[in-house]
């Protein structure tokens, strides 16, 4: 019996953009015939030491374990922006994965990722690329997303050749735009046929 290719979507959302496109790339994901998604989120990072999230979260996405990573056959890693990089928590999370550094565990695996900001020019491009250093330190394949995609040449909204990104406006208020919706799908169905094709 042949099993879907499982893609492992991993964001961090503080007030629901990036949930949303993780949600949108999922869903370009399954538009590939072999391929399914598998939605994970990290928790929050507390400057408390005895503060704590749940273990198995309120709501939403369960929380990743590294044994996700290890299970899927790629991997759509997002976060909103902070100062021009990812957020803490997606970093804690990946700073975690050194004994699947140790072991080659993600090397020769497709990669993608995307961002949410408060503004235009709010680091887009550099969260982005933050996200993608530890990615290629793991072996990962990195795709992005070329100018073939229409909608990237034409945003006046989010969208980069480096992965689907969103303007959430600077009170997290702005919807996705139509351009930004067909990017994240476009990024899913590309980051899943990359996935398929490597496997075969």
């Amino acid at each position: 019996m042949i099993t879907d290719k499982e893609i492992l979507v991993l964001f961090y959302s503080q007030h629901g953009a990036t949930r949303q496109m993780a949600g949108l790339i999922a869903r370009g994901i399954e538009q590939v015939s072999g391929a399914r998604a598998r939605l994970r989120t990290v928790p929050k990072v507390s400057t408390v030491c005895e503060s704590s999230e749940p273990t198995i979260p309120d709501q939403g996405a369960p929380y990743v374990e590294l044994r996700d990573l290890e299970e899927c056959a790629a991997l759509a890693l997002g976060s909103p922006t902070r100062f021009g990089n990812m957020a803490a928590p997606v970093k804690y999370f990946i700073d975690s994965t050194s004994g699947l550094w140790m072991k080659h565990a993600l090397a020769g695996k497709p990669a993608a990722v995307f961002t949410s900001t408060g503004s235009m020019h709010g680091g887009q491009e550099s969260t982005l690329l933050s996200m993608m250093l530890p990615l290629l330190h793991h072996g990962m394949i990195i795709v992005g997303l070329p100018y073939s995609e229409p909608d990237l040449a034409s945003t006046r909204s989010g969208g980069t050749p480096y992965g689907a990104s969103h303007v959430a406006g600077l009170t997290s208020d702005a919807t996705i735009t139509e351009e930004e919706k067909k990017l994240c799908i476009a990024l899913g169905k590309r980051l899943a046929e990359t996935a398929l094709k490597l496997a075969a």
